[in-house]
């Protein structure tokens, strides 16, 4: 299986002033077609960090990417160093390049000056793939120093993940690339380290060639990736259809979609599958419900809409919870969270509905800790409550109240689907 190794350089992502959202792009790419990513690393703007990093990546690496370092400042000091580590004597105008940069700064109104025309400068050792979105020249230098290919691309996140297409057709024309499969199944309502164990017999018997990997993330629960590395690629699915089949026997409802989706997306597939609607109350959410919902295309024709009840005096007056079931069980109770679902239900004219009470931080109070949630949801045949406990930050904690008020909702909707 060929391996690739990711290089951005530039101090920017060592201080930490901008995210590098390049490499994960590039990885995603470069590992759904066959290429397993081996290392990602990060080099400051300095010629011999730059230089022995690249020298050292490509001893060991079939293929090399960087980003950054192409631009038009003096800091920008990567086309040099290429230049010196693949032999090139001089440098040469890319014409096509060339071309672009005119293009793109006349259509800004802008002058061009010769520090832009030099930016379609190139090595002469380099291949160049004209680089649609900016003025820095796509490069790729093939068997640089003895080793593999380099392709050089420019830091501009929109500029270096618009080049991934072309970076990936270069690679199937001059590489052998080994086929990978890969399937997902999207897991909610437990541990990452309990379902490891719960699935351990399964994972320890699967076949030499395929990999699982555990995806874990706060909105969407864990993502089952099985991989397969090589082989016949029909016989290769069927085999893993059959391995995912038998590990969603194990799993039972905690299984809540067969690809990489959400719980909101596969909630609003149920309800308008069923033709139902569905509204929200949230306090300790503050709308986080309901901007997940919503951010699904299609969910109006589901979605009726929300009440954000973060006062008592909204639940009250705008909800109809009684203040006598806030004086009695509190606030951050089984019975609020009922009649905060059935108030909504009944003012939306929904068929569903799901609320939630509790505290997200920084405080819990006398008789419920940081981290407790109520929630309910109310349904034509009857109102459910499920009382959850987290200890993480208050913006974790909104994200973790969400994701298990709408999976609770979800198992509560099969239940009655099904019933």
């Amino acid at each position: 299986m060929k391996c690739a190794s990711i290089v951005t350089i530039g101090d920017e992502i060592l201080i930490g002033q901008v995210l590098d959202t390049n490499s994960r792009e590039l990885a995603r790419s470069l590992e759904e077609m066959g290429i397993h990513v081996s290392r990602m690393l990060s080099v400051s703007d300095n010629a011999q960090d730059i230089s022995e990093t690249l020298t050292r990546e490509l001893s060991s690496h079939d293929i090399v990417i960087t980003t950054g370092g192409l631009g038009p400042t003096k800091d920008d000091i990567t086309k040099g160093v290429l230049a010196t580590l693949s032999g090139s004597r001089k440098m040469v105008s890319h014409p096509g390049q060339l071309k672009k940069v005119h293009e793109i700064l006349q259509s800004r109104g802008l002058d061009v000056l010769p520090i832009n025309i030099a930016q379609a400068d190139v090595p002469e050792t380099a291949e160049v793939i004209v680089n649609e979105l900016g003025t820095a020249p796509i490069m790729v230098f093939r068997n640089i120093k003895g080793g593999g290919t380099l392709y050089s691309l420019p830091g501009v996140p929109h500029e270096a993940v618009g080049a991934i297409p072309a970076i990936l057709e270069d690679i199937r024309k001059h590489q052998e690339i080994s086929s990978i499969l890969h399937r997902n199944i999207m897991v909610y309502g437990i541990a990452e380290s309990a379902l490891s164990e719960r699935i351990a017999p399964w994972e320890d018997a699967l076949p030499g060639d395929m990999h699982l990997a555990y995806l874990p993330n706060p909105l969407t629960g864990i993502r089952l990736r099985l991989s397969c590395y090589g082989g016949n690629p029909e016989e290769k699915s069927r085999q893993m259809e059959e391995q995912l089949a038998a590990l969603k026997g194990i799993l039972g409802e905690l299984v809540y979609a067969d690809e990489d989706s959400s719980l909101e997306k596969e909630l609003g597939r149920l309800l308008k599958e069923h033709g139902l609607t569905l509204s929200a109350a949230e306090s300790c959410t503050g709308g986080e419900i309901a901007h997940l919902i919503t951010s699904v295309a299609g969910s109006s024709a589901y979605f009726l809409g929300s009440v954000t009840s973060y006062a008592i005096s909204v639940k009250e007056k705008v909800l109809g919870v009684p203040a006598d079931t806030i004086r009695l069980h509190g606030v951050v109770s089984s019975e609020v969270a009922a009649a905060m679902a059935e108030g909504v239900r009944k003012l939306t004219g929904s068929d569903y509905s799901v609320a939630t009470t509790g505290l997200a931080g920084p405080r819990g109070d006398e008789f419920n800790p940081v981290g407790t949630v109520w929630v309910g949801v109310a349904t034509p045949r009857s109102t459910y409550t499920v009382k959850y406990c987290y200890k993480n930050d208050r913006k974790r904690n909104i994200e973790r109240f969400a994701a298990s008020a709408l999976n609770f909702l979800r198992l509560k909707l099969i239940s009655e689907l099904t019933y």
